[in-house]
């Protein structure tokens, strides 16, 4: 499969940075390999806010990466029904600025 329909990504904060160097995506996966949207965002130089092995600057103080699944599907193995989760951002833009600040 080609590598560049492996995922589509939206720019969600239409062009105007969020704060400092970074920028708030929507990723959509279209297969499910490991590392997936890190790699890729890493391969066109945007890797992960705090994502060292893909190439980001510096940690996140806690050492995560700001990476969130908003909503996740499949197909219950059982019962054959798609099941959908979803989870609201941990974070709104108004406070996406003070987290990037404390870097």
């Amino acid at each position: 499969e080609d590598g560049d329909d492996v995922l589509a990504e939206r720019l969600l904060d239409h062009g105007r940075k969020l704060a400092d160097e970074y920028h708030l995506l929507e990723v959509e996966l279209h297969t499910g390999r490991h590392h997936q949207i890190r790699c890729q965002l890493a391969h066109i130089g945007c890797p992960v806010k705090g994502d060292l092995k893909y190439g980001a600057p510096r940690s996140n103080p806690d050492g995560s990466i700001s990476l969130h699944s908003y909503r996740l599907s499949f197909e219950h193995p059982v019962r054959h029904e798609v099941v959908t989760i979803e989870a609201p951002m941990p974070w709104t833009e108004m406070n996406f600025e003070q987290i990037s600040h404390n870097n």
